[in-house]
């Protein structure tokens, strides 16, 4: 490995990025590989496009360079024999993130994403230094932001941050650039100020979005296909959260075949908490917490469509499908399967406060990553809600704003937060937490942003106002059951879904092989480790339904 272009914070990392194999471990895998030669000057495999796999090199030299859409191209690493090209996009056959060119006449083995979690299965030792590796590469490209997608518009602004959060929170390298200071920003963004944007999008093939949502963005960088899918799942998990993710690599280490949709991110709202500290053995950020998940379930063979929503599950097939389910994406596409978990989870709750939807997005925020962070360093921020997410939402801003208000419904925060957030927001000198307070009026408009909020005493009536940019709600969340609003799965009166009863199985709802877990279940406890241990617990019932369904459809019945 000849080093060219490695961030400082990854310097002592090297030999773990790009790791030189031995004899012994490229005979492991080769025969998982194919064989394959390229002539000096050939790409094998270039930004955008998705490529056959991980390439372990047997001859020759190949310089990987990240290259975006505004055409800058920086090198990264020179690699030849015994190194292996590729980054954990390779697991799944996501699109290439870098440019890889054969300096000379290159042989290497390709190993495809399917034989690549075959490798990282049945070699444990080799698979976890090359997922490792794979791992530190994209973390890599997302530090150093010289690859991905680049979003032009003013910092700050709320669709901006939007995009931002996406990208962050699944795991892609994107780069920032405000037209209003950065001269390249403003040449683009003045080729297209006739159309009024708030944000241009730039892919990594040149194509440049003009306010896109997330769902355009996702199909502009090959992270979601546009054809049908034409096969039937033994499970289709709907949501990505704890609960979702610990069910897909249960059933997928158990030989299931999987696939999971999510219409924002991986991690739901644990994804988005700065910071979980009392999960058991892993006091870290969700979103790390997450990211693990998910990478362990692609090495299982998880599919993952994200962002797609889900519109309605259709609960039955004409009889010749024997009882398969079908879940109809937004975007026409559907997804069969025997059986389904639902794992939406709960979306936020918003107060009943004058001007929030038009500041939604403008300086009002339902989480607390560090994009939001950064937007309020050394600023007055006013946080709503008394639970835990509340409270290490409150502990995290803390270390970035001059000033945190909590503002809660309730006498205090003992009777809906875990002590040690108590005692963490009191030693903080800059929490101020007044009781029996409620949100009222929010200040400014949308090109503005957010100005002001003022707040209500819920016993005296009496007002106050605080000057504030950034105004955070955490005042709990409503069940996320949209699209089984057909009432064909039974809820309860708040809307969740009722599991075990009419002789179902513990998670499973009143329809056979429709299961719920986590947040969105009737009577389950809203934390991040009671939902990954109900998403564990309900494959054990997954397979005693898909046992019945084969036995059925071994022994159909006879029609009289």
């Amino acid at each position: 490995m000849d080093q060219l272009n490695i961030i400082p914070s990854m310097v002592n990392r090297a030999d773990q990025i790009f790791p030189t194999l031995g004899e012994s471990d490229i005979a492991r895998i080769a025969r998982f590989g194919v064989l394959a030669s390229y002539n000096a000057g050939d790409y094998l495999f270039s930004v955008g496009q998705v490529g056959p796999g991980l390439f372990l090199l047997i001859a020759g030299t190949v310089t990987i360079s990240q290259r975006n859409g505004l055409g800058h191209v920086v090198p990264i690493v020179r690699q030849g024999p015994g190194e292996f090209l590729g980054e954990i996009g390779q697991l799944s056959g996501a699109p290439a993130l870098v440019d890889a060119r054969a300096e000379e006449f290159v042989e290497a083995l390709i190993v495809s994403p399917e034989k690549l979690r075959q490798v990282l299965i049945a070699e444990a030792d080799l698979g976890e230094r090359l997922t490792r590796a794979l791992i530190l590469r994209r973390v890599a490209l997302i530090e150093t932001g010289a690859a991905g997608a680049v979003l032009i518009g003013p910092e700050g602004r709320g669709e901006v941050v939007r995009l931002q959060t996406y990208l962050r929170r699944n795991g892609q390298p994107y780069r920032v650039m405000d037209p209003t200071c950065n001269p390249e920003a403003k040449v683009i963004w003045d080729q297209y100020k006739d159309r009024g944007p708030s944000l241009l999008a730039i892919c990594p093939n040149g194509a440049v979005l003009v306010d896109p949502d997330e769902l355009e963005l996702a199909a502009c960088l090959g992270l979601i296909g546009s054809g049908p899918i034409d096969r039937e799942f033994d499970l289709a998990i709907i949501g990505a959260g704890p609960a979702g993710l610990a069910a897909a690599v249960y059933a997928a280490s158990e030989g299931l075949d999987v696939v999971v949709m999510d219409h924002r991110s991986y991690g739901g709202q644990a994804g988005a908490s700065a910071r979980i500290e009392n999960y058991l053995g892993f006091p870290t950020a969700g979103q790390a917490l997450s990211g693990r998940a998910y990478i362990q379930a692609q090495k299982f063979g998880v599919r993952f469509l994200i962002p797609a929503k889900v519109e309605s599950l259709a609960l039955e097939l004409p009889p010749a499908a024997s009882g398969s389910k079908v879940v109809r994406l937004a975007d026409g596409r559907m997804i069969r399967s025997k059986a389904v978990i639902v794992a939406t989870g709960a979306s936020y709750r918003r107060p009943d406060a004058e001007n929030l939807a038009a500041l939604e997005g403008r300086g009002v925020w339902y989480w607390a990553s560090p994009i939001e962070a950064k937007l309020c360093r050394n600023e007055h921020v006013v946080l709503v809600g008394g639970g835990n997410s509340a409270g290490q939402a409150a502990v995290y801003l803390s270390g970035h704003a001059s000033k945190v208000t909590m503002l809660v419904r309730g006498a205090g925060l003992s009777a809906t937060m875990s002590q040690y957030l108590i005692d963490r927001i009191a030693g903080a000198s800059n929490i101020e937490v007044l009781a029996r307070k409620e949100i009222s009026v929010l200040h400014g408009d949308s090109s503005t942003g957010l100005t002001a909020v003022t707040w209500v005493d819920v016993v005296s009536g009496e007002t106050a106002s605080a000057s504030v940019r950034n105004l955070f709600l955490f005042i709990g969340a409503v069940p996320e059951t949209d699209a089984l609003s057909d009432r064909s799965v039974s809820l309860d009166r708040a809307g969740f879904v009722v599991t075990g009863t009419e002789g179902r199985a513990p998670l499973e709802s009143n329809i056979p092989g429709v299961f719920a877990v986590g947040d969105v279940r009737s009577g389950s406890v809203k934390r991040v480790g009671a939902g990954i241990g109900e998403g564990a617990a309900v494959v054990a019932q997954v397979h005693q339904y898909l046992q019945q369904v084969a036995e059925q459809r071994r022994t159909p019945e006879v029609q009289e």
